[in-house]
């Protein structure tokens, strides 16, 4: 009996801990723009991570994790240039869609490593303020790298990011890159995906074959290109997919927009 108890005094450290909870079902709404009480009804809500969760709803704490984000480049450069992506003439190369934000070089384990604990210093604030789940964009930066880069890198690191949410009892997003979304959720273990336009570029499926019904689609007016109404029971279509405005503006700024399925 005393041996039988011995043998399992370490029983509960080596049980797997409980996987953290994806997002429930129900309507969400995508405010990296700035907070505003969500709309009756609301279920999940993403805020940057500058901001604070939604009192009572699932928040999902955003993460620029393979770029720097705007208001941090000049310290990326200033205190850690080794893990700025350089081109051949060494100057750091910029996201041609978001050019004040740089990419991160992802192509060492050594860099890799200081880059996960540079983002997980972030992710301990998200954390700390409550955030249910994290949105790790940018995971297809490699795309964007001119071959520098690779899927293979950014995969290395994203296991790493999601190890840590693990760890800290919080699920963790892949964002976009529907090319690599088998491989994110099997080798970097994403728990439910954001998906940017998908309806809009056919790429939903991609997602849901892997997530199911864990996608959280956000569409956008000008590149969808018809009324959300008209897409909303289409096959295919995520039931949780928004309309918003491409500012992401908060409700009560001219623009605002947030339509839902």
């Amino acid at each position: 009996m005393a041996l039988a108890a011995l043998l399992c005094a370490g029983c509960a450290s080596t049980a797997a801990a409980p996987a953290p909870e994806p997002p429930p079902e129900g309507p969400f709404d995508y405010q990296l723009g700035g907070a505003y009480t969500p709309a009756a009804g609301v279920a999940t809500v993403v805020r940057d991570s500058t901001g604070r969760p939604e009192p009572g709803l699932y928040s999902v704490c955003y993460v620029n994790a393979f770029q720097t984000q705007p208001q941090d480049r000049e310290r990326w450069l200033e205190e850690h240039p080794d893990l700025v992506l350089r081109s051949a003439d060494g100057e750091p190369v910029a996201d041609p869609d978001w050019p004040d934000e740089y990419l991160l070089d992802t192509s060492t384990a050594g860099r890799r490593g200081r880059i996960a604990d540079l983002v997980g210093g972030t992710v301990r604030t998200c954390d700390e303020r409550g955030f249910h789940a994290v949105e790790f964009d940018n995971l297809d930066s490699f795309t964007r790298s001119d071959g520098a880069l690779t899927a293979d890198d950014n995969l290395a690191l994203a296991a790493e990011l999601v190890a840590d949410a693990h760890g800290r009892g919080m699920a963790a997003a892949q964002k976009n890159a529907a090319e690599a979304a088998g491989r994110a959720r099997e080798e970097a273990g994403f728990d439910f995906a954001v998906a940017e336009e998908c309806v809009a570029f056919d790429e939903c499926g991609a997602y849901t074959g892997v997530y199911g019904d864990g996608v959280l689609v956000v569409e956008y007016p000008d590149t969808l290109g018809t009324a959300l109404a008209r897409v909303c029971g289409a096959p295919g279509t995520p039931p949780r997919t928004i309309l918003r405005d491409r500012d992401l503006l908060t409700s009560g700024e001219e623009g605002h927009l947030r339509e839902s399925c």
